[in-house]
């Protein structure tokens, strides 16, 4: 137990006494934090759209006013020529244009049917999915409104024995579909999980570089109280971020937090195992301080990219959804987005509970294993 008191000592002094290392731990996290929480965001607004009207009627008027008191678009031009507005989309000054045909209000009223053409800039699939659905809720409103407004005398009679049917949604979780209350936890789960997996990566080839891993190696300390006392340090650390960044989520960002604040730091505990564990392994493998940073980083690439924070996996492919069973990250993105945001319990995460305390021994066996000592 000294052994290990004395090696976390030595880690916390070799920590500090490095003022780089400082603001790498304690700022940098928050400052991404505050910066990727408010610009990783699918929420799509100001799309810029051309207005192309050959009708000038009330009803392609109401139809404009719809669109321009819309927060989603932003009309940057408004004009007669389809030309003009096929120019500006091919030179990105818009996104998106409209064009209202020559007898629009006409064909409306007296034929109850009426075309208009949306041609949306497609590269950005995702844009261009939103603004389609955007524009189609604007369009189904001013249907709305236009049947209201020209109900003849004949049919009010009618009409006003047929009681509306009004829909009421209500989104559970995240009633104001705000992506930040989305994002926030995610984000925080990346920002710890690259420092646990960065600084652990770099632990033991550091020693290496130095030259005193020679000299440890040399000593009666056991393969399990190096790794152990070498593991520890960066695992408080990680708390220590986690609880902070936790208290930057509530004051900046007001995410709310339903759950047991105590079961997060429960599972993060375990997580954190796996984590540096990982790391740990990577700079048992590794001879030096820049492929220890290369390997870590290709392996923090294909977890992020697999663990649902940007794509949802129920939309990939079969097979990397059964890939993605073996990324850590993922599951604590599920773990904190149903404890802070639903409210879970202990039932509702057992099962990731299980999985990473297997893996926690898993990588924390390998990266014993993997250190050899030698005279």
């Amino acid at each position: 137990m000294r052994t290990i008191l004395f090696i976390i000592q030595k880690e916390f002094k070799q920590i500090f006494r490095n003022r780089a290392m400082i603001p790498i731990i304690f700022v940098m996290p928050i400052l991404q934090l505050l910066v990727l929480s408010n610009a990783a965001t699918f929420d799509i607004k100001n799309i810029k759209l051309t207005w192309v009207d050959k009708d000038l009627s009330s009803s392609s008027r109401l139809l404009f006013s719809k669109f321009n008191s819309s927060n989603y678009f932003k009309i940057v031009n408004q004009t007669f020529s389809t030309e003009d507005a096929n120019l500006e989309l091919s030179k990105n000054l818009s996104d998106a244009y409209i064009e209202i045909p020559q007898n629009f209000e006409k064909n409306l009223f007296k034929e109850n049917n009426s075309k208009i053409q949306l041609i949306i800039n497609a590269i950005d699939g995702t844009k261009a999915a939103m603004a389609m659905n955007y524009s189609t809720n604007i369009i189904l409103d001013f249907n709305s409104d236009i049947r209201k407004q020209n109900l003849n005398s004949n049919n009010l009679a009618l009409v006003a024995n047929i009681s509306d049917i009004n829909i009421i949604q209500s989104n559970w979780f995240n009633p104001e579909l705000n992506y930040t209350v989305f994002m926030v936890p995610g984000i925080l789960v990346l920002l710890v999980t690259m420092i646990g997996v960065f600084l652990s990566g770099m632990n033991i080839v550091k020693e290496k570089e130095l030259g005193t891993i020679e000299q440890i190696n040399v000593t009666p300390i056991k393969k399990y109280q190096f790794v152990v006392g070498k593991l520890l340090p960066f695992w408080i650390l990680a708390i220590f971020e986690l609880s902070f960044g936790l208290i930057i989520a509530k004051l900046v960002f007001d995410i709310p937090f339903l759950g047991s604040v105590g079961l997060v730091f429960a599972f993060a505990s375990v997580y954190m195992l796996v984590i540096l564990g990982i790391g740990l392994f990577i700079s048992t493998i590794t001879e030096t301080q820049q492929q220890s940073m290369f390997v870590s980083w290709f392996f923090m690439v294909v977890f992020i990219l697999l663990s649902g924070l940007f794509t949802p996996i129920e939309n990939m492919p079969s097979w990397i959804q059964t890939i993605t069973h073996f990324n850590p990250i993922k599951y604590f993105i599920e773990v904190i987005r149903m404890v802070m945001l639903k409210g879970a319990g202990y039932n509702e995460i057992k099962s990731q509970f299980i999985i990473m305390g297997i893996y926690a021994i898993i990588t924390n066996l390998l990266a014993v294993t993997m250190y050899r000592k030698r005279a």
